[in-house]
Parts: C-alpha cells; structure tokens; sequence
C-alpha cells in the first residue's frame, strides 16, 4: 500500500519555532536565526529589490529601524535577489536594514512563502509578502501574510510593544 502521508513539512505557525536557516546577506555577510537567540528578529519576505512596493517596504523599515533597536529587535528582509543587488539597492536607497539572498529560494519554501501569484490572468511562481515576527526564545508570536505596505512597519513595533509587556 502507498504511503499516504503528506511528504511536505508544516508550514510554520504562530507557536512554534521559527525553522533555523544560515543564509548570505548583503556586504558579503552571513545571518543565521539561531544565533539571535536573546533578541526578537522581525523576518520579512518580498519579492524583487528595487521593485514600487518593495522599495516602500524596505525604506519604511530603514525609517523605523532606530524604533525597532530600541526592542532590541534584529531586522532581515529576504528576496531571491542576489548579494550584489542587494548591495546595489541598499545604496541606492540608503537602507540601513539586512538583506538575504535566497537565490535558490530554500528559506522561501521553508516558510511558505514561495507561491503561486496571478496577475492580468498569468499564473507564476513568486513570493508572497511576508513578515515573521519571532521572540527572544526563537517562538512565531505573530506572522503577517500577503502584507500591504502602507502602515505595516507600525503594526510591526506594536506587536513588538506587546512583547515587551
């Protein structure tokens, strides 16, 4: 008899350990969950650099990034750009956020983010807007899917001032 079981793993939930990864980020730098332990880490997928929403994104938490320091938070944005284009398009907007590169769209996958899109009737793969706010013990408190820009950063900080409660 065929094993019936689903051979994908979980998709992460608020409750459970955030999956540990190690992934390349800009500067030619290197960030792994799990030695953020101690620290709440604010998680955020999108999908291309330099892209109307995404550069939003990004500025808005470069904007809030002194606010977010002040939890102690660390901050990771993850595209399946390069380290080069991200590189690139930290300084051209003065980011002050990390960036992972996911090229091969592992972390994505991990977390469930790696989707099927639709726009103007064509079907692709691509990542969803995502944010994972994970605790000092490594815990999803809170996850935001299919997140809009505008005003996303502040329910961020205020799940955040939650926490430090």
């Amino acid at each position: 008899m065929p094993d019936t079981k689903d051979a994908t793993p979980s998709l992460p939930q608020e409750g459970m350990h955030a999956p540990d990864f190690t992934i390349a980020t800009d500067s030619q730098g290197q960030f792994t969950l799990s030695e953020h332990i101690g620290q709440p880490v604010v998680l955020y997928f999108y999908p291309k650099d330099d892209t109307p929403g995404c550069t939003k994104e990004a500025i808005a938490f470069t904007d809030q990034s002194a606010e977010l320091k002040k939890h102690h938070t660390e901050i990771i944005g993850i595209s399946p750009d390069t380290t080069l284009k991200h590189d690139k398009f930290k300084a051209k907007h003065g980011l002050t956020v990390t960036l992972g590169a996911d090229t091969e769209k592992e972390v994505c996958h991990t977390y469930g983010v790696w989707v099927e899109k639709n726009m103007y009737g064509k079907k692709y793969m691509g990542v969803e807007r995502s944010t994972f706010l994970i605790d000092k013990e490594g815990k999803i408190v809170k996850i935001w899917r299919k997140v809009r820009v505008p005003g996303h950063v502040e329910k961020v900080l205020e799940e955040l001032e939650n926490l430090s409660k």
